[in-house]
């Protein structure tokens, strides 16, 4: 199978091919997100995808092309956990083997799901810490075995898969007219799927990239005008972080975005938390990106048709206490000091009743005693009830000569000690 450009006609083939596989999932206006950004914001929900995410679309697309003489061999994947869910259910279906690839640092109910969905037709291989490193060990074993390496992103038959869901989203809107997409982008196969199927049957709507800011593998390759691979990442948001996009949705997205944002962490942690408080909408952190973008964007909303992709929602419930922490800590709600208490008695009585107001919360004290009369440090994190109390704090500490070291913004110090 050789790997050409994608068509619109490609993608309208891959959707005959998934119309008895997949799920047509709804495009459904949310009322709070439209009413905080005074336009109508759509939600497309793949998270309520069969296996909670659009990568059964392209996987299904590719797997069910292969000749018999292809299947025999089996197929193999490397993925963070979406990819290989789909990859998973696609096995299954066409009763063809399967072996997956998942970074060591995989969320373990994307494992789990990933071997409930393929059965006895997946065995399951855990690899490295990133997807890259899944991705080579992948590819290792694929030519050693002469199976078929089944890619997440950078193929035709991939590509015009994923963008099926381009192609419902403009079905379901009828006759309205959709002004802006917002696209989660790891190594870029539904946003050039989506691209692919919108210039040529939605040329106006303005097509915006996201990608996490801790994995701006696009970003980089834009700014350097060539594919570049990322020397470290931050695999919070997995189901996006990649080190490098791939050749193929590299040269199809490069100039066709009418913008890419770079997403904080943190804000997709608090999206998340808003989704799930708000709406009962449970979200992975990639599937969050396109939503927690709407607060970065250049382009005034008010009043337009706005289409955001959820593009999973392959959560571990283990992952929210993290995910609540970088939120706080992102929207200036909890703070962390290395502080020196003086060994006398009273000298932490004083800093409670003193230097804390009255809305904020000791919630870490990590404290020890030393037997001379020096200062004994001590880890403190104090959670805030409005952002704005932390200059009060910091005015407190000064007044009554707290000796203190914030942290929150030293990723060294920060890293170990928390």
């Amino acid at each position: 199978m050789q790997k050409t450009t994608p068509t619109p006609e490609g993608i309208e083939q891959a959707s005959l091919v998934l119309q008895n596989i997949i799920d047509k999932t709804p495009l459904q206006l949310n009322t709070n997100l439209s009413e905080e950004f005074d336009c109508n914001v759509y939600l497309k929900r793949e998270d309520l995808q069969q296996v909670r995410s659009y990568k059964i679309r392209g996987a299904y697309n590719f797997i069910s092309r292969l000749s018999k003489a292809e299947t025999k061999k089996g197929v193999v994947c490397a993925s963070a956990g979406n990819h290989a869910q789909g990859f998973a259910l696609s096995c299954f279906l066409l009763k063809i083997k399967g072996v997956v690839f998942m970074p060591k640092t995989t969320p373990k109910q994307k494992v789990r799901s990933v071997q409930r969905i393929g059965k006895e037709f997946i065995e399951i291989e855990l690899a490295g810490d990133s997807y890259d490193d899944a991705k080579y060990a992948a590819l290792k074993y694929a030519q050693k075995e002469d199976s078929i390496f089944v890619p997440p992103f950078d193929h035709k038959l991939i590509i015009e898969g994923q963008g099926t869901v381009a192609l419902e989203i403009l079905t379901q809107l009828g006759k309205k007219k959709l002004d802006y997409i917002f696209v989660p982008i790891g190594g870029g196969g539904l946003a050039s799927g989506v691209i692919t199927y919108f210039k040529k049957h939605s040329p106006n709507t303005k097509i915006i990239g996201v990608e996490p800011l801790g994995a701006p593998a696009l970003a980089e390759s834009i700014k350097n005008k060539k594919l570049t691979l990322l020397d470290k990442i931050d695999n919070f948001v997995d189901g996006a972080a990649v080190k490098q996009v791939g050749q193929l949705t590299f040269e199809i997205i490069k100039d066709n975005l009418d913008e890419l944002l770079l997403i904080p962490e943190g804000r997709i942690c608090t999206r998340i938390l808003n989704l799930y408080n708000r709406d009962a909408i449970v979200t992975e952190p990639a599937g969050t990106l396109s939503i927690a973008a709407l607060d970065f964007t250049k382009y005034n909303l008010k009043g337009k048709n706005v289409a955001c992709v959820i593009s999973g929602g392959n959560n571990d419930i283990e992952r929210m206490p993290e995910i609540k922490e970088r939120s706080m800590i992102y929207e200036g709600l909890k703070h962390y000091f290395m502080i020196k208490f003086p060994q006398r008695s009273g000298s932490l009585k004083q800093f409670v009743n003193k230097v804390l107001g009255p809305d904020d919360d000791i919630t870490l004290f990590e404290y020890t005693k030393k037997n001379t009369k020096e200062s004994g440090p001590a880890l403190v994190g104090i959670e805030l009830k409005n952002k704005e109390d932390y200059d009060g704090l910091i005015d407190r500490m000064t007044k009554y000569n707290i000796d203190y070291t914030p942290i929150n913004n030293n990723p060294i110090l920060f890293n170990f000690l928390v």
